[in-house]
């Protein structure tokens, strides 16, 4: 196997690891996990979590420190996000009565979880 598959592999392989533990968290802390990696027209969210009628758009980052992970977020990671949130909601009506929010869940490698509740707004992107 060639370096760059065998780092693509262990690529994803961090990052199935890293959504296992933000998951593992959310559920923890009373969330129901609605979908996992779910894919949509405007991209793939990582998680998609709901409480008390909150639905919560996740995308999880994995960095080697949860201050590197926090500032991973892209404008366009959050234009994904939004545009995958509009389709979500479409499909399934019934999610996120009481509003939704878009959170970020740090990891880093010895596997320490923070969430960033309410990361970012749809109108917050420049441009």
């Amino acid at each position: 196997m060639d370096a760059r598959r065998a780092r693509g592999q262990a690529a994803y392989a961090s990052g199935v690891a890293a959504e296992d533990a933000a998951c593992a968290a959310l559920t923890a802390d009373g969330w129901i996990i609605r979908a996992r990696r779910l894919r949509t027209a405007a991209g793939e969210v990582d998680a998609v979590a709901e409480k008390a009628g909150i639905l919560s758009i996740i995308e999880v980052k994995s960095r080697r420190t949860l201050a590197e992970a926090a500032i991973a977020l892209t404008v366009r990671q959050q234009s994904r996000l939004i545009g995958a949130c509009d389709i979500i909601l479409g499909q399934h009506p019934d999610w996120g009565v009481n509003g939704v929010r878009f959170d970020v869940v740090v990891v880093d490698p010895g596997g320490r979880v923070r969430r960033i509740t309410d990361a970012f707004r749809h109108g917050d992107q420049p441009g």
